[in-house]
């Protein structure tokens, strides 16, 4: 998974113009973030067609704020650019839950 950081700009916009991608939001304090963090790696290679992309909530604020995240963990799925689904709350998520979020959006 890549960090917004590793791109050549931190404009998600730009970013997530064109393709599909599942934009993961969390913490390094965040306890509920680190226990779904161990199964990222196979939900990434389980839906290998999104680009996945990783958020620090602390050190993007202004793109939470924007996409209204209030709670962490959270999925925000965008597919040319528009959202098309999101999983945002504050509760613990297991990758069973994330896989339903997923394959409720791609499979509508």
């Amino acid at each position: 998974m890549k960090n917004i950081e590793d791109y050549e700009t931190k404009d998600w916009h730009e970013v997530t113009k064109e393709g599909k991608f599942i934009l993961f939001f969390h913490a390094d304090w965040c306890p509920d973030c680190k226990f779904i963090e161990p199964k990222l790696p196979e939900l990434e290679s389980e839906y290998s067609d999104f680009e996945w992309i990783s958020f620090n909530r602390d050190n993007n604020m202004e793109v939470a704020q924007e996409l209204d995240i209030m709670g962490i963990p959270s999925f925000v799925i965008i597919e040319n650019g528009k959202e098309i689904g999101r999983l945002v709350n504050k509760d613990r998520k297991t990758k069973e839950e994330v896989e339903t979020f997923i394959n409720s959006v791609v499979n509508k």
